[in-house]
């Protein structure tokens, strides 16, 4: 195998964790400074993400570098997530800076740049006036107000007031009954996909996608798959991109369900269902799925959560997720490590249940019919089976881990390799805990690390056994297609040179 090892991320400062589900938290200005880097680390954080519609690539980079020291001191890869912003519809201004919307008054939305009143505003996208037909919704302010559409033609929409109440300057405009025609890629995502990728992001997340075209062109610019060394995630977050759904997951590398945004543009009862659908084929896919938005909102201002909140947390780790996410709780709340702290707690005490298990494998995963998803499938049925303490990956693309973690196997999985992009990214998959390692040449050799491995980071103490999985010849990716088991001996790492 090869790759570029990182010194010394093979001695974490921390134990590894028995928690199987990971937990990504957002970094902003309550949140971005090293020490609180670090503190958020050892509450539970396992990978982090910028919020790109917010602060100047100076101050991201600031960021990038305080989770890169912070990952050489704690000794373990740590996931960075890149979030593009996206295209904003806004509407635009007002003569007094706001107007109220009358319930049930008629208002219309047109290309007059002049500020508006009660009555009008201008919307500058030219492209919504030639797709908006009768009976569409158009939503503002996150909903708050809904307009339904009377007429439209290429100058002006005129609309009826279904919910009104007070509008101000360039608030959000939200299309949920129509594909709008514009890109998921604006110049600033643009700048910001480069900005990403020159400083070493793992994982880009992709927002406004509607069509599988919007992540085939965001691939394009990244240079292809793998091209790049950076994943990309695809934020389901449109109604329309629910309707290929699968094409979507497809040509990702993982999903997130941005239920903010789902939950503006559909009724509030249809969120929960989907989130299981999307979380369901995704993890089909054998691709990291994760549950993202006001997972714990009440946080932001409070030290302590809603009981409703708790349960959404633990709905999604009973769902199977391979992360759940915190926004602004971590980012501009006041209890940022309260919130890390208790997303962690919540999802140890689901993963302790004596039904978790029973119930994320509600899931029917199908593997393919390849050598690597028998082994990766007998390698959880065997753990279902024998007392082990953990599975032991070799990999070099992190696919073998990725099929293994699709299983959801009732013990972690130590991921060995020595690509350093592989152990990074692996942060925001199902159960995986890296180590970077140098290049194995032989059978013996992979036994030999893997055990000496197993001990040092925890996994199993004299008399464990593990399972190995590999493909032979070494450094071939997508070869597995070797499944061992083996046990721990007491002086192993004597033996094996500590």
């Amino acid at each position: 195998m090869k790759g570029t090892p990182v010194a010394n991320l093979d001695l974490p400062k921390m134990a590894i964790r028995s928690r199987k589900v990971k937990i990504l938290a957002t970094l902003g200005p309550a949140s971005r400074e090293p020490a609180m880097i670090g503190r958020l680390l050892e509450a539970g954080a396992d990978a982090f993400r910028v919020n790109m519609s917010h602060g100047d690539h100076a101050t991201h980079a600031e960021t990038i570098a305080a989770i890169r020291a912070a990952e050489k001191e704690f000794g373990r890869p740590i996931a960075i997530l890149c979030d593009l912003q996206g295209p904003k519809l806004r509407v635009g201004t007002f003569k007094e800076g706001r107007a109220v919307i009358r319930h049930g008054s008629h208002f219309t939305l047109d290309r007059n740049p002049e500020p508006g009143d009660e009555t009008r505003v201008c919307l500058p996208h030219p492209e919504l006036f030639g797709i908006l037909r009768k009976g569409q919704r158009l939503l503002i302010d996150d909903g708050k107000l809904r307009l339904k559409v009377i007429t439209a033609d290429a100058d002006s929409i005129l609309c009826s007031a279904e919910v009104g109440g007070m509008i101000s300057d360039r608030k959000g405009v939200n299309v949920p009954d129509a594909v709008v025609p514009v890109p998921a890629l604006t110049e600033k995502d643009r700048r910001d996909l480069a900005f990403a990728i020159q400083h070493g992001a793992d994982w880009i997340a992709l927002s406004f996608v509607q069509r599988p075209e919007d992540v085939a062109e965001a691939r394009r610019l990244m240079g292809g798959r793998g091209a790049s060394g950076v994943a990309l995630v695809a934020k389901i977050e449109k109604p329309a991109a629910v309707d290929r759904l699968d094409e979507i997951i497809e040509l990702s590398d993982g999903i997130m369900v941005a239920r903010g945004d789902l939950g503006v543009e559909l009724n509030p009862e249809d969120v929960p269902p989907l989130q299981k659908r999307i979380v369901e084929a995704t993890r089909r896919s054998g691709k990291p799925v994760i549950v993202a938005t006001q997972m714990l909102e009440s946080m932001i201002e409070s030290p302590a959560p809603t009981r409703a909140e708790v349960s959404d947390v633990a709905n999604a780790v009973y769902d199977g997720a391979d992360a759940v996410m915190l926004s602004a709780e971590t980012a501009s709340g006041a209890w940022p490590i309260e919130a890390v702290t208790i997303m962690d707690r919540i999802a140890a005490k689901v993963e302790s249940d004596p039904g978790y298990h029973a119930r994320i494998h509600f899931t029917d995963v199908r593997p393919d019919d390849t050598t690597a998803d028998a082994l990766a499938e007998a390698c959880a049925q065997i753990a279902r089976t024998v007392t082990v303490t953990g599975i032991i990956v070799f990999t070099l693309s992190g696919s073998t881990a990725r099929r293994v973690a699709r299983e959801r196997p009732p013990v972690p999985v130590l991921l060995l390799t020595p690509s350093l992009t592989t152990a990074r990214r692996s942060a925001l998959l199902w159960g995986a805990h890296a180590v970077t390692t140098r290049d194995i040449g032989s059978f013996e050799e992979m036994i030999g690390k893997g055990k000496r491995m197993a001990l040092r980071q925890g996994f199993g103490s004299a008399g464990s056994k593990l399972i190995a999985l590999a493909g032979v010849p070494f450094g071939t990716p997508g070869s597995t297609n070797l499944l061992h088991v083996v046990t721990l001996a007491g002086d192993e790492l004597k033996r094996h040179g500590g």
